[in-house]
């Protein structure tokens, strides 16, 4: 919809008109007879305790992460009272009601996200569950896809929604002091963290709890209790939670990713941008990420038109870790920086919460998912901003609105002052004051800011290169990716038969573009770091050379190399690496070829052990994503492993663990592995031969070299792609393209 389209929409639009649209931007519409909102983790965490004390029948969560070390309180324990601890506490209300039981699913989480989070008490290490305790991991989504739903039901009769999941490193106060003592996550300290939740109860309870069921439903394959009848719950709502709102509806808004077995559900955008085209005034955010493309097109149409709306987003100022760095915020500054073009009355205004005291580099943990428009329209949820939370990932957020009812919009507006006096260290009634005076929020934060706990605007913005653009978006993306559409991608119909539109030609050449100047980039990158920086004082060309050269002088040093490949394929440890590692210690030829071993070395060991392993055992490490390919893979096997090499859509070692545990032949497995990783283990090759090079002298790089390999590479692709498709006409039946239903 164009401008002038939302202009005459908004134009034309009653009040009292819900923006809700079950079936399009949102599941279902329910009616709350009380709503309650919760900031931060002290209260969140203190109004969970005290509603689960109430249970009688049921307990179900919904986690991206839970962690039964997770504190939810710090009042000294009695001998009777409630434990503390979150495991400890679910096991004394199972004693203590025989007829309570709970239900935790968590996100089976890959080993990379390992790190933070409590091991599987499946394991058989830590926290032992009360056997009416019952834990389930979900591992439905698709590659790179997450379970990302927080949501907990009290007896069907209360819920709670929002950013907030039960695990440590989440509670705090709303004072974020940067030298809180309770701020532990064992012995070591974590930021300053700030979330919301909202609690439900009457029907929108009972709502969230049909999407609780069927999110355990579609992980686990068996179906919860159902419902208690009507009225069988008294209220569970605890009397130390405040209530916000009274007999008001709730919108719930999901997102679902598209799978083999159901259409993608993509309420939670539609919703953002219902409500965006919606607003007159202003629109607040609160978000953890910002980097959702559609809801910035929607955002920056709304800045161009003269009488667009105030928008004031809050985000935090730092990722976290380097791949978030590398990610979400390179993808973060585009976004900024493609509004700030589109900004011309200067309405965009994008900060970050401070505060003093804290160490460099580490900021206010600002996790919230928080829309306001208008003091109307109020949405607390799970989904980020963010390209995965509109498509890819598991979401739920809950919205409400005032139509035209000034006691609801009167509530709202306190809860945007509440929020803004937390980050800006004042009362709500200054913030309150201070937006009379100045007519804008960007002027009431301005005319309050100062303070050793503030708002700051988000200025200076690095400089990122389209190369490092396009690849950052791969760790945002908005949809899945299916091997059965990777497989069609090497079909006749696909890749020989259909001619290619010249925009499809022209997005190929770019991005082959792309690839070249990424590499040139990457190798410029490290020669400028080995001969320019203070690494250079102790990591210089002659040093790593002798190094390289005392390893490969070693006997066992061939042996080494092929044994790493097992491991590394195991933790997930990148390979290339290894590989480059070889190429510097044995030149191109030979590292080529222990590379090339040592990878078909792991191949054959994983193969080995999915034909030994029991087959429940295999079935638990594949997760349900590989599982729902297992038919592809055994028709058309040398086929789907070759495409699966090419581009990886599971690990390295379980796709040879599955390979084996469903019969298929060795030969094929191999054969597939070796044709699927030649053309990456060559680019990696040609790679660290020029980085030996560079170390020594980037005088010595051969760019003849490096675009004849990436030509190289290319055609051999293509050649791999050629012989695919005459593999697909003498395997697959005529008539039969692997097509699904989807």
């Amino acid at each position: 919809m164009d401008a002038p389209a939302l202009n005459e929409s908004r134009k034309h639009r009653d009040p009292g008109d819900s923006l809700f649209r079950p079936g399009v931007n949102c599941f279902t519409v329910a009616r709350a007879a009380r709503v309650g909102l919760l900031v931060d983790g002290e209260a969140y965490f203190k109004a969970f305790a005290a509603a689960a004390e109430r249970a009688t029948r049921s307990i179900l969560i919904l986690a991206w992460d839970f962690s039964s070390n997770t504190r939810l309180h710090f009042d000294p324990e009695t001998r009777d009272g409630p434990p503390a601890r979150l495991g400890d506490f679910l096991n004394w209300l199972t004693r203590r009601r025989r007829d309570l039981h709970v239900h935790i699913l968590d996100w089976d989480y890959p080993l990379v996200f390992g790190v933070d989070r409590e091991l599987p008490p499946t394991y058989g290490f830590g926290w032992r569950a009360h056997h009416q305790v019952h834990l389930a991991y979900d591992n439905t989504h698709p590659v790179s896809g997450s379970h990302h739903q927080k949501i907990v039901v009290i007896d069907d009769a209360l819920a709670f929604i929002g950013g907030f999941d039960l695990t440590e490193r989440r509670w705090d106060t709303p004072a974020h002091s940067p030298d809180e003592p309770h701020r532990l996550c064992g012995t070591a300290r974590y930021p300053p963290f700030h979330d919301l939740m909202m609690a439900v109860d009457g029907p929108a309870a009972l709502a969230l709890a049909g999407i609780a069921r069927a999110r355990w439903l579609g992980a686990t394959g068996h179906a919860l209790p159902p419902p208690a009848p009507p009225g069988a719950n008294s209220s569970r709502w605890p009397a130390s939670l405040d209530i916000d709102f009274t007999d008001i509806d709730v919108a719930l808004a999901r997102t679902l990713p598209e799978t083999t077995l159901q259409a993608g559900i993509h309420e939670v955008e539609a919703l953002y941008l219902d409500t965006i085209a919606a607003a007159r005034g202003l629109i607040y955010i609160e978000n953890q990420y910002f980097t959702a493309y559609r809801i910035g097109e929607a955002l920056a149409a709304r800045l161009a038109e003269p009488d667009g709306p105030e928008i004031v987003v809050v985000v935090r100022l730092f990722s976290h870790g380097w791949l978030e760095e590398h990610t979400m915020h390179v993808l973060r500054t585009r976004l900024i920086q493609r509004l700030r073009a589109a900004d011309h009355y200067g309405k965009f205004h994008i900060l970050y919460p401070h505060i003093d005291g804290l160490d460099e580099n580490i900021c206010i943990d600002l996790h919230s998912k928080l829309m306001i428009v208008d003091d109307e329209i109020l949405r607390i949820g799970s989904a980020n901003l963010c390209n995965r939370s509109m498509g890819m990932d598991t979401e739920c957020d809950a919205a409400l609105e005032a139509r035209g009812d000034p006691q609801v919009a009167a509530t709202i507006h306190a809860f945007r002052n509440e929020l803004l006096a937390e980050h800006l260290d004042v009362a709500p009634q200054q913030v309150e004051d201070a937006f009379r005076q100045q007519g804008t929020l960007r002027g009431a934060i301005d005319a309050l800011a100062g303070r050793t706990r503030t708002l700051k605007p988000i200025e200076r913005l690095p400089e990122w290169s389209e190369t490092v653009i396009e690849l950052a978006s791969v760790g945002d993306p908005a949809a899945p990716v299916s091997l059965d559409r990777l497989i069609e991608e090497f079909s006749p119909e696909v890749a020989v038969e259909e001619e290619v539109a010249p925009r499809d030609r022209r997005k190929f050449v770019k991005r082959v573009a792309l690839k070249v100047g990424l590499f040139f980039a990457v190798v410029g990158a490290l020669t400028a770091m080995w001969h320019y920086t203070p690494l250079a004082a102790w990591v210089d060309a002659s040093r790593i050379t002798a190094w390289a050269e005392e390893f490969a002088g070693r006997p066992w040093a061939p042996l080494v190399i092929l044994a790493a490949y097992t491991p590394a394929c195991i933790v997930m440890f990148p390979r290339p690496l290894i590989t480059l590692a070889a190429v510097v210690a044995f030149g191109p030829f030979l590292g080529f070829a222990y590379a090339l071993s040592g990878i078909l070395v792991a191949a054959l060991l994983t193969y080995v052990a999915g034909m030994y392993l029991p087959r429940h055992t295999v079935h638990s490490f594949a997760g349900r994503p590989l599982r729902r390919v297992t038919e592809t893979l055994r028709r058309r096997s040398l086929l789907a492993v070759t495409a699966l090499r090419l581009v990886p859509l599971a690990p390295f070692a379980v796709e040879g663990l599955v390979a084996a545990a469903i019969g298929i032949r060795l030969w094929h497995f191999m054969l597939g592995t070796l044709i699927g990783m030649l053309p990456g283990t060559l680019a990696t090759t040609i790679f660290g031969d020029q980085l030996e090079a560079a170390l020594n002298d980037p005088a010595q790089i051969n760019y003849t070299v490096l675009a004849a390999a990436v030509v190289g590479v290319s055609l051999l692709t293509l050649a791999v792609r050629r012989w695919l498709v005459s593999q697909h006409r003498e395997t697959v039946p005529h008539g039969d393209t692997g097509n699904r239903p989807r």
